[in-house]
């Protein structure tokens, strides 16, 4: 079954479906994904991409292994415009990823909550971070990213959602969000594309 067939069973959502969304994809070197995350974090995507590129020099444009990343010194990092913070956050992947033996093949055999469990444990990666990687570079269809202000301030328009108390707000967005599975990655993409679009309810 299509996902927008089933999405729009969901009245209000189907309101904001507009043109269909790309399919996910999956993407290769995955413990290279969160660590480009990470780097991205709190940065327009023009900035994060040349930082990324600057990256990618260091390795001679190839995608570096884990190992080659905790071979780099510090300043080499600073130098491409990256913080302490996601120098040290970068380097904490690295080594989890080495310690704990993980590689594309192990994750895609997790399930969702398995990997967010797993990959939090490392200083420096919330949920929604893993929400991110599972979406984007994993092509999980059924994951919601409910600590996403964005999600949040669609669906607080959207559903007429009360957003005094954040934990009653998140609450009601995941009771409403169970209906839109297995497609609740889908889901959220049509509600930022909605957001971004400034859309006015009906």
């Amino acid at each position: 079954m299509h996902y927008k067939t089933h999405l729009q069973k969901d009245s209000i959502i189907a309101t904001c479906l507009g043109e269909d969304m790309q399919e996910l994809q999956l993407h290769k070197n995955i413990p290279l994904r969160l660590m480009a995350s990470i780097m991205s974090q709190q940065l327009s995507t023009k900035v994060a991409k040349v930082i990324y590129h600057r990256f990618l020099d260091i390795y001679g444009k190839k995608e570096p292994k884990p190992q080659q990343i905790l071979d780099t010194p510090l300043e080499t990092f600073r130098a491409i415009g990256l913080s302490n913070a996601k120098v040290h956050y970068v380097q904490n992947v690295a080594a989890f990823c080495i310690e704990h033996n993980i590689n594309d093949k192990k994750l895609l055999l997790m399930n969702n909550e398995a990997i967010i469990e797993l990959l939090t444990q490392i200083k420096g990666v919330g949920k929604w971070t893993v929400e991110m990687l599972l979406m984007f570079s994993l092509g999980r269809e059924d994951v919601f990213a409910v600590d996403d202000l964005g999600i949040q301030q669609a669906m607080i328009k959207l559903y007429q959602l009360d957003s005094g108390n954040k934990k009653i707000l998140k609450e009601k967005m995941l009771q409403i969000s169970q209906q839109w599975s297995p497609y609740k990655t889908y889901a959220c993409l049509h509600l930022w594309n909605w957001k971004d679009l400034g859309v006015k309810t009906p």
